[in-house]
């Protein structure tokens, strides 16, 4: 899907809030982006961090997120933060304030969320820009006053776009000091404020955001309108949804904290990190994501699509080992037409590529087996020895669990006319011990409904130990 107005040049900018690590949403945003900006129009990308929550936002949070957009292959042009703007968005407002587009409000947030539900006007709504001005200067002090205040966008209180309600556009924040400014402000614009004047200020031509933000367009375009600041093009895409999965910070951030799941790279999360961890390759997940287009189409998906595209990379290039299963295996020994003694060959790794390299393969009249495969054979039965030749059972001894057996070599034998064709490995070799590790998905239930507990839908053994 082609931009708009693109002659003149193509800005876009990912602005993720450095409260936590990135999941694969945000690569879904991170990776259009890059894209526009840089294959399909030869432009810029922007990366500006939107920290104007001192609350959640941290620098391990910023450093991780510059590590994982580089793992992606993922190169800005140009870094900065929103806290760069805060004095010129203090000034704006100001602005807004005397020009009568915003007034200060000391509502409580639950009775604030009320009157907007039931389309009432606030008390304060019609207060003096004087008032207004004197209140937003003890925000700005973070007294006692202005902490109890907002000030908010006066844009209408009764819109059928709940997004239009006059929406806060600063809030106090005295309880933390910020990263990067420390305790300098004492109040912060909210993201719905600050990201119109920042993406026009800094020349973004192109905003791409999620459709979650659709009803919120009206709002975007208010503010450039309202200012007479220089017009950005928007254009929405749909986030990706998975199922069994949550993709909200807030929920990762408290399974992190709570110590649900070994770290924001346990396999099991949706994070970059904890997907690289799982085994997606960087060019797996791009191509996966890049597939899924700028959409507008919500579509829950389901990790084997995710993992597929996994395979399509690493099937051409993986090397092939053989494993078996330690847990009760079957000790095999080839009575008849065995070797005399161990011997070993060089094999190739990949079967269609030889760049893979090759591998030694050792033979000797003792094997192991994998316990199930060997209580679905009966003797003298004919098998397949996988990369070696045909055998026959000639003797099963134990039943739960079968101890040991003995093969007759049939190497002449047919392979395509046995049933069964098993791995198996020679003890006469240095074996070398490895853990195989499945992981379910974090949450039971394909998707959370509204009033559905999250914490109650965990996967039993999220809290696993760590291996």
């Amino acid at each position: 899907m082609a931009l708009q107005d693109t002659e003149k040049g193509v800005v876009t900018r990912f602005p993720p809030e450095p409260s936590g690590y990135l999941h694969i949403g945000h690569a879904k945003a991170a990776l259009l982006n890059d894209y526009f900006a840089h294959e399909l129009y030869k432009g810029t990308l922007l990366l500006r961090f939107d920290d104007t929550n001192p609350t959640k936002e941290k620098q391990e949070y910023q450093d991780a997120i510059v590590e994982d957009l580089a793992l992606m292959g993922i190169k800005p042009d140009k870094t900065s933060y929103t806290s760069d703007h805060l004095e010129t968005l203090y000034q704006y407002c100001i602005r807004m304030i005397k020009e009568d587009h915003a007034y200060a409000d000391d509502t409580d947030q639950e009775t604030m969320r009320d009157e907007r539900m039931k389309l009432i006007p606030s008390r304060n709504r019609d207060k003096s820009v004087a008032d207004n001005l004197a209140i937003l200067e003890e925000m700005k002090a973070g007294s006692e006053i202005g902490k109890k205040n907002t000030i908010r966008a006066k844009i209408s209180f009764d819109n059928p776009n709940g997004a239009m309600r006059d929406p806060v556009i600063y809030r106090c924040n005295t309880e933390f000091p910020h990263h990067r400014t420390g305790t300098t402000w004492k109040m912060y614009p909210t993201y719905d404020f600050a990201c119109p004047i920042v993406d026009s200020i800094e020349g973004v031509t192109h905003a791409l955001r999620t459709t979650e933000y659709t009803d919120r367009n009206a709002q975007y375009q208010w503010f450039l309108d309202t200012l007479k600041l220089r017009q950005v093009h928007m254009w929405d895409f749909a986030r990706m949804n998975f199922i069994r999965t949550f993709l909200s910070k807030r929920k990762l951030t408290k399974l992190v904290e709570a110590e649900k799941v070994w770290g924001w790279d346990d396999p099991r999360m949706p994070t970059i990190r904890g997907v690289r961890r799982h085994g997606m390759t960087i060019p797996a997940l791009r191509d996966f994501i890049l597939k899924q287009g700028p959409s507008r189409n919500m579509v829950v998906m389901d990790w084997t699509n995710f993992w597929a595209s996994n395979k399509s990379k690493i099937d051409p290039i993986a090397a092939r080992y053989t494993a078996v299963n330690v847990k009760d295996p079957v000790k095999a020994t080839i009575t008849i037409n065995g070797p005399a003694s161990p011997y070993s060959e060089d094999k190739p790794k990949h079967a269609k590529n030889a760049e893979v390299g090759l591998k030694k393969v050792w033979y000797s009249k003792n094997l192991i087996l994998d316990q199930e495969d060997v209580k679905l054979m009966k003797v003298d039965e004919e098998i397949t020895l996988m990369n070696w030749g045909n055998a026959i059972i000639r003797k099963i001894n134990g039943s739960d669990p079968i101890t040991d057996i003995e093969l007759e070599l049939h190497l002449e034998g047919d392979f395509k006319k046995t049933e069964k064709k098993v791995t198996w490995l020679s003890t006469d070799q240095e074996l070398v011990k490895a853990e195989a590790w499945e992981f379910e998905h974090l949450i039971t239930k394909d998707k959370l409904e509204e009033d559905d507990n999250w914490e109650d839908f965990l996967t039993p053994d999220v809290s696993s130990p760590y291996p």
